[in-house]
């Protein structure tokens, strides 16, 4: 029975071989391009392909069309001529046109008639949440990091664009860092949170527990959303001190300085508080390496009652329907960030039972791409 795995490992192999040397063949797909019933597979695998090859040019469509806040624009004014647009964005008309073409093939704009573009229904979608323009605009530091991207993965570039905005994940002790190196990237993580917030807690309903601390928390945002939906629940979130103090902050701007504090320090080298019995890591898990967050699992199960939880809340690797971004977008990013990696739901429980924590589940979400929810228990 020992053989079971590597036998179907070497069947699977074989199908796969076999499965590819027709695929590889130009005979079969003029074939399968012109036989009706696999017409719609080859024409469908033939747009895959050419939209992985053309990807890059697609992503800087994208990232003009945010630069210039032409999608922000339209959705403010409503459709316009190609003449006001192009004066909009200071370029030539025939350039202006160009762009509006491709991103109507992308549906960020679309064609009204009469000479007028206005918002398409991804650019519609993009409205809903400020933060995908705003990593489309970050992303220009990732573009600088693959502008050479066999090197950047042979090791050439210890030192990427990425692994400088990301203060923490460089060398300097993240307990030192001063709230003008934190800030820009604390403000990009709560406007791209937001979605991520109501989506965690459409999946979990935190009534019940008296003291939730979110590890992690930036300026609070996660438990702004769960201070709406749970009004009873105590709320403590611990960060960096120079991040807690901008948390402070925003307690006291939400009127919530009578039931939320922020603890400032290091949660992989500092003891963490005790008193709560919820504990939430909202995508702080792929952006570390699997020792530190061993680590910092041991801390919160000792930190947790025996009758607390962990909400664990991030995009995973292997998602249905999201491969990609879990594999290609996260683990390039995240590389080129310089630490940290995504991960299986199963990776993940792994690292959760090893640090302590005896019942595990993975939760549903609404929308699995993204985020996903794990709740841990010892």
């Amino acid at each position: 029975m020992a053989t079971g795995a590597p036998s179907e490992a070497l069947w699977r192999g074989g199908f796969l071989s076999l499965r590819n040397r027709i695929l590889s063949n130009p005979a079969f797909q003029r074939w399968a391009a012109a036989f009706p019933l696999t017409r719609p597979i080859a024409r469908r695998r033939a747009r895959h392909l050419f939209d992985i090859v053309a990807g890059f040019v697609y992503s800087q469509v994208l990232y003009t069309c945010v630069r210039l806040k032409l999608l922000d624009h339209l959705h403010a004014e409503g459709p316009q001529a190609v003449p006001e647009l192009a004066r909009y964005m200071d370029m030539p008309e025939e350039n202006c046109l160009l762009l509006l073409k491709a991103a109507a093939s992308l549906k960020l704009v679309e064609y009204y008639g009469r000479g007028c573009y206005g918002l398409g229904a991804q650019g519609a979608a993009m409205m809903a949440n400020p933060g995908i323009a705003a990593m489309v605009d970050h992303h220009a530091m990732l573009y600088e990091d693959l502008m050479d991207p066999v090197g950047l993965l042979r090791g050439h570039y210890p030192q990427t664009r990425l692994g400088e905005y990301w203060a923490y994940a460089g060398d300097t002790p993240p307990t030192t860092l001063a709230g003008e190196r934190i800030t820009p990237y604390t403000q990009l993580m709560s406007v791209s949170q937001q979605l991520v917030a109501e989506e965690i807690l459409d999946a979990f309903n935190p009534a019940g527990y008296k003291r939730l601390m979110d590890l992690g928390g930036g300026n609070a945002t996660f438990l702004s959303a769960v201070a709406r939906r749970a009004p009873d629940i105590e709320l403590v979130l611990y960060d960096l001190p120079a991040v807690a103090k901008q948390a402070r902050e925003t307690f006291q701007a939400q009127g919530l300085g009578h039931r939320a504090t922020a603890v400032g320090g290091d949660f992989f080298t500092d003891e963490l508080p005790g008193g709560a019995d919820l504990i939430s890591l909202v995508r702080v898990v792929h952006d570390h390496n699997d020792d530190h967050i061993l680590g910092l699992l041991r801390a919160v199960r000792e930190a947790l009652p025996d009758d607390g939880a962990l909400l664990l809340a991030e995009p995973m690797s292997g998602t249905r329907g999201a491969e990609p971004i879990g594999d290609a977008y996260f683990g390039v990013y995240l590389f080129a960030m310089g630490r940290g990696r995504p991960r299986t739901p199963a990776e993940i429980e792994i690292l959760l039972r090893e640090s302590g924590f005896s019942r595990v589940r993975l939760l549903n979400t609404r929308n699995p791409l993204l985020t996903r929810v794990m709740l841990a228990q010892p």
